[in-house]
């Protein structure tokens, strides 16, 4: 029997046969093949006593490193199992090829299918937090994902209806991608019809020993290479497709993890790039409606694109990083209170100062017993 196949050659089985997609819950949403099941790698094992020994099963993981060895332990079980060798992410190049066409469909789905979800929202957050002025010019930042190949579209919608001149720059940046992932990433550009300029650094070697937080430091240097080259274009602003989803999250996180109140802001200016600002264009709109028009538009993006990633992050299960433990709490607290999200988001833009008991402003720490014996108390003075 043979214990792999390709992705390509997956039309050409003639029996029948399952996909099973052993990577997380979450990373399977992300984004799967079409029709495979998910069973996460921690619980192949009970689930094989369900099996059909008469059935093919075609193991899937990231990239197929994780799933050759599930593959191979489900044949010494006496299952029929074969190892899909590219994994998810060579099923996106296969189907990115047969792609290209497709630009002007997914424009016309934000103008009529997503107007109301995504594109209106869009436009609300802009004026609402006034992310765009005349003669801007912003330095759109893609990263492969979702959210920001979505931000990148909905800028070019925005450039064609602008009711006064800015520019934007679609940036790229290659901080080590393994060759995969880059052509993953150029493809969809090609395929979203947007004109893309890459830039390269070596952000992936440089923490590669880095043995505490190597995301946090990663995420930090990126930011600063971004800032630095949208400077060097002439750019005064970069855009990051942050959504609705990571900011009731990040709100959170602050609280449960780092015990304190914060947010993700919808526009900051940089501290080490003077002159430079940060926006967040997406803040209103919900992950929800990103995956719908990726599915709608049967569009498929990297979760990760980090080259290190293969065999940690979204094959094994055991994972799981703080921001994924707060979606599942959401999620959980959603199914007894629907207005839960909109309650977290908006804690932060109702904040009663009359009512804490301590908080920070421009550094400085301040308490309710500073003005506490005052006859009019002011918080800010």
């Amino acid at each position: 029997m043979i214990e792999e196949i390709s992705v390509k050659d997956l039309g050409e089985i003639k029996e029948k046969y399952r996909i099973i997609d052993i990577r997380d819950e979450i990373d399977f949403r992300y984004g799967s093949i079409p029709g495979a099941v998910n069973i996460p790698q921690k619980e192949i094992k009970r689930a094989a006593e369900e099996f059909d020994r008469d059935t093919l099963y075609v193991i899937a993981c990231k990239s197929g490193i994780v799933s050759d060895g599930v593959a191979g332990e489900l044949r010494d079980a006496g299952f029929r199992a074969v190892n899909l060798k590219e994994g998810y992410y060579g099923f996106m190049l296969e189907d990115l090829k047969s792609d290209r066409q497709k630009s002007d469909d997914i424009e016309k789905s934000i103008e009529k299918k997503f107007k109301k979800t995504i594109w209106s929202k869009f436009v609300e957050a802009i004026n609402e937090y006034r992310l765009i002025k005349e003669n801007d010019r912003i330095a759109v930042c893609i990263s492969g994902g979702k959210d920001s190949m979505l931000m990148a579209k909905l800028f070019q919608k925005l450039k064609k209806h602008n009711k006064f001149p800015f520019e934007v720059v679609f940036l790229v940046m290659d901080p080590g991608y393994s060759p995969e992932n880059r052509t993953i990433i150029e493809q969809n550009a090609k395929v979203l019809n947007i004109p893309i300029t890459v830039f390269e650094s070596n952000i992936f070697e440089s923490v590669l020993h880095i043995e505490k937080s190597p995301c946090y430091i990663c995420a930090r240097m990126r930011r600063g290479y971004l800032y630095s080259k949208a400077k060097e274009l002439g750019c005064n602003k970069i855009a990051l497709g942050h959504h609705y989803d990571d900011v009731i999250e990040t709100i959170l996180m602050g609280m449960l993890y780092g015990g304190q109140v914060q947010t993700m802001m919808p526009k900051l200016h940089s501290t080490n790039f003077e002159g430079m600002e940060l926006i967040r264009p997406m803040y209103f709109i919900r992950e929800d409606d990103v995956k719908r028009w990726r599915d709608y538009n049967g569009l498929h993006f990297l979760q990760c694109a980090c080259k290190f990633t293969d065999t940690c992050t979204s094959c094994n299960p055991d994972n799981a990083s703080k921001r994924q433990e707060i979606k599942n709490l959401i999620r959980e607290l959603k199914k007894t209170n629907p207005y839960v999200e909109s309650n977290i988001f908006n804690s932060v833009r109702n904040v009663n100062f009359d009512t804490i008991i301590g908080y920070k402003r421009k550094g400085t720490v301040h308490s309710f017993l500073d003005s506490y014996d005052e006859e009019e108390q002011t918080f800010f003075e």
